[in-house]
């Protein structure tokens, strides 16, 4: 029996009004400021006092920000117990922490102690906060580590809308009337259609694998009567002849295509930037990269935008916020290129040329820059300046946008879903210009990109995940600095 205990977590998870009770902080050093970050974090209002000799700076500046704490720059006194109903135990001094759990146990009050188990009376949990919706997560103080890492999980995985969901089934509850029973009984049969869905995955799942296996029949059967009628070495000879009416080009074209989705499937990010510099290597016209790059990534995009949104990693309030902006940009970065990319393309190709290196400077900076916890607000001024110089430089969204705003601190689950949808309609917006004002001159372009992405789409599915996020920038960054700089000095030449 005691066996089965000790593998078994006999916790009784509580949610303590904590703002209703006093608190006692004995330590603020490292420790210290953790442990006040998270009851401040989750109870803003709650009335603590802080007891040490040495305060750490942080710490001074998170009490200044909460009129309803104390702090006292001096060593612990028994008389700091009085009226106190909760105790935390945050120093670096274990002699002390078992005289004070001692002190406070004799009066009754729960302790916890730092990174001692044994001697904790209850436990900080890691908490994972959506809204309304409050989960708190205990490894019975084996692991700190694994709940905090079991936190970030559950705080990408859910959705930032399920506050809506509560708030909404709250309205729900108190439109119904009737006894308790009843209510009960109500919200199981509203809510039961979310297990539903879950439960119709595998059927959706076997749906799918008759789909694609009767795809693949009907491409056979296809394919029979096509070559029934035409030769193989008629086929080859009419390809052949084609392939020779083609830009000459065009072999760098699709090698662009082809690089541009391993890079896309490595890092998230790329597929534009890629294609403008092996597609500048090449002297294609600077709007026929840009509009080509955009015609081709706008059914990438779309794909890729419809999953996000499907699976919840949209933020609406930051789609919003992106999407005005982002077009409005990319159509006036397209305009401007169009206008000016024949008769000034000599001093077009080393702008571009140069905007594509500093983008690999970025991308190779990112490698190493620690996310900055900052409010950020110029979203729009962002958008639309990624939005333009993606237009006007043929890619660059993914490094200015998703760059910049992970490094601000925004959830990279959901910064990448809002900014994958937004980039179809900024996508969209550009390849409209690009062909209301120069038409399908850019055919070849697209379907070079077309090809080599389709080739390169199950390795780079294979990469996806697989190279660290450091060195998968790292070696991007390094790559496209170089080109650019080639031909850069080439341009200039």
């Amino acid at each position: 029996m005691e066996s089965a205990q000790t593998n078994t977590n006999t916790l009784y998870p509580v949610f303590l009004k904590l703002e209703q009770l006093q608190v006692l902080l004995v330590g603020a050093g490292n420790v210290g400021l953790e442990k006040l970050e998270s009851l401040l974090g989750n109870s803003p209002g709650t009335s603590i006092t802080v007891v040490a000799p040495y305060v750490k700076p942080e710490v001074e500046e998170l009490l200044e920000k909460h009129p309803s704490t104390i702090l006292l720059k001096r060593f612990f006194e028994e008389t700091d117990l009085n009226e106190k109903d909760l105790v935390v135990l945050a120093t670096d001094n274990p002699e002390l922490h078992r005289e004070v759990k001692e002190m406070a146990n004799a009066k009754g009050i729960l302790v916890n102690v730092a990174d001692t188990p044994e001697l904790c009376d209850f436990y900080l949990g890691s908490i994972v906060q959506k809204g309304q919706l409050k989960i708190a997560i205990s490894t019975n103080g084996k692991s700190p580590t694994a709940a905090k890492r079991i936190r970030q999980v559950l705080d990408e995985s859910l959705p930032a809308e399920l506050d809506d969901v509560i708030q909404k089934l709250h309205a729900i509850r108190n439109t119904l009337s009737g006894d308790f029973q009843f209510k009960v009984r109500e919200m199981n049969r509203i809510t039961s259609v979310l297990v539903e869905q879950v439960g119709s995955k595998n059927g959706r799942y076997w749906r799918k694998v008759a789909k694609y296996c009767t795809i693949v029949f009907v491409s056979m059967i296809v394919g029979y009567f096509i070559f029934s009628y035409l030769p193989l070495q008629q086929v080859g000879r009419g390809f052949s002849d084609w392939y020779a009416t083609l830009d000459k080009n065009f072999h760098w074209m699709i090698l662009a295509g082809f690089m541009a989705q391993m890079v896309d499937g490595a890092t998230s990010m790329g597929y534009g930037v890629t294609s403008s510099i092996i597609l500048q290597t090449a002297n294609v016209n600077p709007a026929a990269i840009s509009g080509g790059i955009h015609t081709a990534e706008m059914f990438t995009s779309g794909a890729s935008g419809y999953s996000h949104y499907r699976f919840g990693n949209v933020n609406k309030k930051l789609f919003k916020a992106l999407l005005i902006p982002g077009v409005t940009g990319a159509v006036l970065g397209a305009v401007l290129l169009v206008k000016f990319g024949e008769t000034h393309i000599h001093y077009i190709k080393p702008v571009m040329a140069a905007y594509t290196m500093i983008l690999g400077v970025r991308i190779f900076t990112n490698a190493f820059r620690k996310e900055q916890k900052k409010k950020f607000s110029r979203y729009g001024w962002l958008a639309g300046a990624g939005g333009f110089l993606d237009s006007f430089g043929g890619g660059g969204w993914g490094p200015i946008v998703t760059s910049t705003l992970i490094t601000k601190g925004r959830t990279p689950r959901f910064v990448v879903g809002s900014v994958s949808l937004t980039e179809f309609f900024v996508t969209l917006a550009s390849a409209t210009t690009f062909f209301t004002l120069i038409g399908l001159q850019n055919w070849q372009v697209v379907l070079a990109l077309i090809i080599g992405g389709v080739l390169a789409a199950p390795l780079a599915a294979k990469l996806a995940g697989k190279l660290p996020k450091k060195t998968a920038f790292f070696v991007l960054g390094t790559v496209v600095v170089l080109w650019s700089v080639r031909i850069f000095i080439k341009s200039l030449s």
